[in-house]
């Protein structure tokens, strides 16, 4: 056996790092945290200054035991999990679970794996450091009492199997709130004057500064412009640059991930520890914009030797982030020698991003001319202005460029580019001016990404946070991410085309939005309720000071326990308080139907929001359920009464009714005892029965494609074919097929063999039927 342990906390970390130690040495895996606080009131010993008592989960109990072998035959264990607070704390849980001696456990941390880190980091073993393990302790014992002392409230008053959390509250409020401004929004027109010109074969595009607000405003100054001449009357050139972006921090790298590549925050973050994991980049979370000097050099070396030395310029970055660790680096490569790294096409595109933005960063800056054009009018002292950039040095451009949210929300036309050939004094040809009616936009919802930047920019949660607690708010139901159609929206535009005057009135769709973070019904209630009873657990300033102090312990400065009690001690009174306080009304009366002459309703139901007519003591009392992107607040007499136009009979095929209606999981289409979905592109009062037959025969053929087969003597086994490929469904559980077998030629006996040697929790019992 090798004398010295290693333990770190994934087998994929466990594999590349025993590469680089030796026979001396083996590497093992404790699979993320060993111990956590156990469900239940137990768990936490309020009256003996938050004592937190730990358990062993189930599923590592296993890993404890092989651990447990490994170290009796080690004479040195090094302690080598993630160099952050979690990471600190699974070696103290390690060390204390283990039985590990001071004498023979050192800790070693690194940011990279690679031979050199890995060397050093045994070189310079430490001691555990406490004060991290408190911070994460304090945070964990924390969250847990406000989870556990505020969720039994909700269920009391407004809805069971609810939860709230410190960080995940805030980031509801966040998009609630977002919702609300949405809700409010009054959209106003204005009306943009842009022109063409033709010079010398060539386009130069031109707007007016301001825009009208008035339609007759707009359309008087076009037809003034009929009769106009056109010049160039001023040309001003100066120069301008282009800085790079600092290098990759957690909140940053998501972001642009998101950006660049469309990539969720969960995912972002689970690419990224592969690619750490292997070896190839830095550890992933941080909110360092640091690099080391190692790393400065190596940069350096393969700028000049690609592009030059006149495209390298030495840069050293800060942080503006008050809590962030210096000593720690930013994501960069762990060798800028290697240009594309990764085992699949999305680890080599992150990885790609990543390399891009860390050789940007120690690249020159971007050298501009800016021109910025004034064009006359001859029969009105109002100009038009063009504008266009010439790069005279690429710098970093040649290789990175940051986009913004702004950028992506933005449709317009900034008109910026190479400008043709002009002087002062030339006369221009117009080839069309025109007037587009535009409208103002409410504020953007959140995506994943500029969620954790208002997160970030507040000073709430860590880049260990981030992907969780977005994870956790859709979990649970307050927030969905999905994509929605705009609506139609006309507007009006004029036009000078070859000195001809026109008018016409057009269609666009406005509102449209692409995987945007929606609140639910449930996360407006709830988020309504904590705003009023708990203001201090949903206030921005309050969460970002108790992060604050987790750095304070982090540092040594505060004592865990003493930032425990300062916070509980006010929040358990209000939780006390809450016993006289009525159930939150999550029902609001919306008028009177006129069929009937009873009240209509709004409110939460088992299953999600409703409407209903008559009050909860009428026997015949009707429900509908609120459609995708209604919310009970805000939704009108007239949308309710919508509705109860469904279930709606569409038309009949093959002599049976076809019915739409909406369910718990969204519209559908009901025939002959089936069920198809309706996807967001149809709508279940306008659906016809031609589009419906179509509906329903792209399901039957959808269905005979998943079927491969059945036996005669028992027919509730089937062979399908799923989205992995082929497998065995019987008595609601599926079976993986191994690779040697054909699922088109299964026999029903290899089948039952297959059912039987599945692992137990996967076995049914199968009842052998008679032909």
């Amino acid at each position: 056996m090798s004398k010295n342990l290693v333990i770190v906390e994934s087998p994929a970390k466990a594999k590349t790092i025993e590469g680089y130690l030796g026979k001396d040495y083996k590497v093992a895996s404790s699979y993320g945290h060993v111990r956590d606080l156990p469900k239940g009131d137990k768990a936490i010993d309020i009256k003996n200054k938050f004592a937190p008592t730990y358990e062993v989960t189930p599923d590592k109990k296993e890993v404890i035991k092989q651990l447990k072998q490994l170290v009796k035959s080690s004479e040195t264990v090094y302690l080598a999990s993630d160099d952050d607070r979690e990471g600190e704390a699974i070696s103290w849980h390690l060390k204390e679970v283990l039985g590990l001696k001071d004498e023979n456990t050192k800790r070693i941390v690194f940011r990279e794996i690679t031979k050199s880190a890995i060397t050093r980091a045994i070189e310079n073993p430490r001691i555990i450091d406490i004060d991290l393990v408190n911070a994460q302790q304090a945070r964990r014992i924390l969250d847990r009492l406000v989870g556990f002392e505020l969720s039994p409230v909700l269920w009391k008053k407004i809805k069971a199997g609810l939860s709230a959390g410190r960080v995940q509250s805030v980031a509801v409020r966040f998009i609630v709130d977002r919702e609300r401004e949405i809700d409010k929004f009054k959209s106003k027109a204005t009306f943009k004057i842009t022109a063409e010109f033709n010079v010398d074969g060539k386009t130069l595009h031109a707007e007016l500064p301001k825009k009208f607000e008035l339609e007759a405003d707009a359309e008087s100054f076009l037809k003034n412009c009929l009769q106009a001449d056109f010049a160039i009357k001023n040309l001003e050139t100066k120069p301008g640059k282009k800085t790079p972006a600092a290098p990759f921090t957690t909140s940053t790298l998501q972001q642009e991930a998101s950006r660049k590549m469309g990539f969720s925050v969960a995912q972002t973050m689970s690419v990224a520890q592969k690619l750490y994991e292997a070896g190839k980049i830095t550890y992933m979370r941080t909110d360092s914009v640091n690099l080391s000097d190692d790393a400065m050099a190596n940069a350096k070396s393969e700028i000049i030797s690609n592009y030059g030395d006149s495209f390298h310029k030495s840069r050293k970055f800060t942080s503006k982030s008050e809590g962030a660790q210096e000593a720690h680096e930013a994501i960069r490569p762990t060798n800028f020698a290697e240009q594309n790294a990764g085992s699949d096409r999305n680890e080599q595109r992150l990885y790609e991003l990543i390399w891009k933005r860390s050789i940007a960063s120690q690249m020159a800056d971007a050298i501009l001319e800016k021109t910025n054009v004034t064009i006359s009018i001859s029969n009105q002292e109002q100009t038009l202005s063009a504008s266009g950039e010439v790069i005279k040095f690429e710098g970093f451009l040649k290789v990175y460029l940051e986009t913004t949210d702004e950028e992506l929300e933005d449709d317009e036309n900034d008109n910026k580019g190479l400008l043709p050939p002009l002087h002062i004094g030339q006369s221009l040809e117009l080839t069309e001016m025109k007037a587009r009616e535009s409208f103002t936009r409410p504020p953007a919802r959140y995506t994943e990404a500029s969620l954790v930047k208002k997160l970030e920019e507040m000073g709430i949660g860590r880049p260990s946070t981030y992907a969780p607690t977005i994870s956790t708010i859709q979990k649970r139901n307050y927030v969905i991410k999905e994509s929605r159609d705009g609506i139609a929206r006309k507007y009006v535009e004029m036009k000078i085309k070859d000195r001809k005057f026109v008018k016409s009135e057009k269609t666009e769709t406005a509102g449209a939005d692409k995987n945007k973070l929606f609140p639910t019904n449930i996360a407006m209630v709830v988020n309504d309720f904590l705003v009023e009873h708990f203001p201090n657990v949903i206030d921005f300033t309050f969460t970002a000071r108790v992060e604050k102090e987790f750095d304070d312990i982090a540092h040594g400065k505060q004592e865990w326990e003493e930032m425990i009690e300062n916070f509980y001690s006010k929040f358990h009174n209000r939780v006390e308080q809450t016993e006289n306080i009525s159930r939150a009304d999550s029902t609001k009366e919306l008028g009177t139907d006129p069929k009937t002459g009873k009240p209509v309703i709004a409110r939460l139901g088992k299953f999600g929001p409703l409407v209903q007519i008559g009050d909860q003591e009428d026997e015949e009392k009707q429900f509908a359920s609120l459609k995708k992107g209604q919310f009970i607040e805000n939704i009108t007499l007239e949308d309710a009464l919508e509705l109860f136009k469904l279930p709606r009979d569409v038309g009949h095929f093959e002599d049976k009714k076809i019915v739409a209606a909406i369910g718990r999981f969204g519209p559908y289409l009901r025939h002959d005892s089936k069920f198809v979905s309706l996807g967001k592109e149809w709508d279940p009062l306008s659906i016809t029965e031609e589009e419906s037959i179509a509906l329903i025969k792209a399901k039957r053929e959808a269905d005979a494609q998943k079927h491969i087969k059945t036996f005669e003597e028992n027919p509730e086994i089937q062979i399908l074919n799923g989205r992995w490929g082929p497998y065995i469904k019987f008595n609601k559980n599926n079976f993986k097929i191994p690779k040697d077998k054909e699922a088109e030629t299964l026999t029903y006996k290899e089948t039952l063999e297959i059912i039987e040697n599945q692992p137990d929790k996967k076995k049914g019992r199968v009842t052998k039927k008679k032909k």
